[in-house]
């Protein structure tokens, strides 16, 4: 045992007995030491870590199971969350602690949440060495003297080398990620995937936060240079442009994925960001591609040449959801303290595979609940197993997936937030335009960033707006830096009426999707309703 922990509170304590060697708390360069000795990867330029994740290269939404008992009967939305009996749970947790027994294992002891008076106190278990490195990137680092104090609060346990059985351990196959909020534990098995360890704690924060009042955000978010009270938030499934869009080199980032918003200001939950690194370019993303080659970032799934381990950022030969894991300090204009006031400005990014959507809308606060539970978006490539073309899909408050509570929980605490603070709203499209995926071109990302700059500035609502027919937003006319035949999306195509049906196509999904929130909703998110 390496002792870097709290002694009263080691495994042994909480009942995991039998293991091999387990090192507790490794910081990273002796983790990379351990991960080459393991073979688990390939020391790569400036000492960053290339690993595959073999079979799985995206999450397994469709695994992801929580343990129903009557704590959690009224309070899970289990229309999206698959259920696991207390016994079968009690089963899983019995195989796989008997499976660990007599291996190695590496433990994080980490903060989820830079504020502390709303973060979670968490225990990470990996049985690859890597996953420990990802993880402790991935979330917010205690000092020594607070390791020293350490009490895990939930222990996350994954152990990718054991697997499941859906006819003795009641799951889907044999990966499985099962929470019991019960007992304060989430384990997870049969996937390398890394994603899954931090999606698990940003699901755990979607479920405790609410009760306390605070929004749990999947979403980055930036703050003006010098004016940490002028902060922005950006909503978004992965492939959107959270991570990028973010990463302004004008603006303080605050966090790239998963925020929480309380009535002190919005803090960032991780302590690193987790970019997509598909196409990624010197140019337009200096700042993340340059953590590509620093010491400890985890480089996923990525084709390199074997000889010079130069990394191939266009070769998707492996999964178009390759990706770098790195700490938020790795980006210069990090915010150290990962803390911002209250959002003057709200933006909801969609990757619009129909090619209908204008590059920016400007949303009323009913219009912003609206889209926020609409979760209009369209699925990239790799990011889930399955998804090798783009899907539009609706993915309720921009994360479905990490949604252990009913939609408009969030909805409503958003709308509170929003009426509350008097935050702006906009509407960002980041898919394509001039013609569907497959015939348009995806939205240039120079015009995007220039739009932004004019939104968070002020000066792009003190412009002209037109109302757009098919959805009732209003959209401006004009933008410095941003041709005005690309604000209106229908100008963009070549044929009008194949514009006009794809529009229609795309209003009626809306109004069949809404159809699921008509009756939680106020009559004035009701009056925004589209079709």
């Amino acid at each position: 045992m390496t002792h870097r922990v709290n002694p009263e509170q080691t495994l042994e304590v909480q009942g995991i007995t039998g293991l091999g060697h387990v090192y507790y708390n490794l910081l990273e360069p002796a983790i990379i030491q351990q991960a080459i000795v393991r073979k688990e990867g390939t020391l790569g330029h400036g000492g960053s870590f290339l690993v595959t994740t073999g079979k799985f290269t995206g999450r397994s939404p469709k695994d992801k199971h929580v343990v129903r008992s009557p704590a959690t009967e009224g309070t899970v939305w289990w229309d999206n969350n698959a259920p696991m009996t207390p016994a079968a749970y009690a089963t899983l947790k019995s195989d796989m602690l008997a499976h660990m027994k007599g291996r190695d294992y590496f433990v994080q002891d980490l903060f989820g949440g830079a504020d502390p008076a709303h973060r979670l106190d968490v225990r990470v278990v990996t049985e690859l060495a890597w996953h420990s490195l990802f993880i402790r990137h991935m979330l917010r680092r205690p000092d020594a003297q607070q390791l020293a104090k350490f009490v895990p609060e939930y222990t996350i346990i994954n152990c990718p080398s054991f697997k499941a059985d859906p006819a003795r351990h009641g799951c889907r196959s044999d990966v499985v990620i099962a929470m019991n909020l019960d007992a304060k534990e989430i384990l997870i098995a049969g996937t390398e995937y890394a994603g899954e360890n931090k999606k698990s704690v940003f699901t755990l924060l979607n479920y405790i936060l609410p009760e306390k009042g605070v929004m749990p955000m999947h979403c980055s978010a930036n703050h003006a240079l010098g004016k940490p009270t002028e902060s922005a938030i950006f909503f978004g499934l992965s492939g959107t442009g959270k991570t990028t869009l973010s990463a302004a080199p004008d603006r303080i980032l605050i966090g790239d994925d998963e925020h929480g918003w309380s009535d002190r200001g919005i803090f960032n939950f991780e302590g690193g960001c987790y970019a997509k690194t598909i196409n990624l370019s010197p140019d337009a993303e200096p700042e993340i591609f340059a953590t590509t080659s620093k010491f400890g970032t985890v480089i996923e799934n990525m084709v390199f040449d074997p000889d010079t381990l130069d990394l191939d950022f266009d070769d998707d030969s492996i999964t178009a959801n390759m990706r770098a894991a790195y700490p938020l300090d790795y980006i210069s204009n990090a915010s150290p303290s990962a803390l911002g006031g209250n959002p003057g400005n709200v933006i909801m990014l969609t990757c619009d595979a129909f090619g209908v959507l204008p590059p920016i809308a400007r949303l009323t606060p009913a219009q912003a609940m609206y889209h926020f539970l609409s979760g209009f978006t369209s699925k990239v490539a790799g990011t889930e197993r399955g998804v090798t073309e783009p899907e539009p899909t609706f993915s309720t408050c921009f994360g479905a997936p990490f949604m252990p509570r009913r939609p408009e929980v969030y909805g409503n605490l958003l709308r509170d937030k929003i009426a509350k603070h008097g935050s702006d709203c906009w509407l960002v499209n980041t898919g394509w335009t001039g013609g569907a995926h497959g015939t348009g071109s995806r939205m240039p990302i120079k015009a995007t960033r220039a739009l932004l700059t004019a939104a968070l500035s002020g000066s792009l609502s003190r412009g002209e707006f037109r109302s757009d027919p098919n959805f009732g937003f209003d959209v401006p006319v004009h933008c410095e830096g941003v041709a005005d035949l690309l604000l209106d999306p229908r100008r963009t195509w070549a044929d009008k009426d194949a514009y006009d049906a794809q529009a229609q196509k795309l209003v009626d999904m809306f109004a069949a999707n809404f159809e699921n929130y008509v009756d939680h909703i106020d009559e004035d998110v009701k009056a925004c309703a589209i079709g």
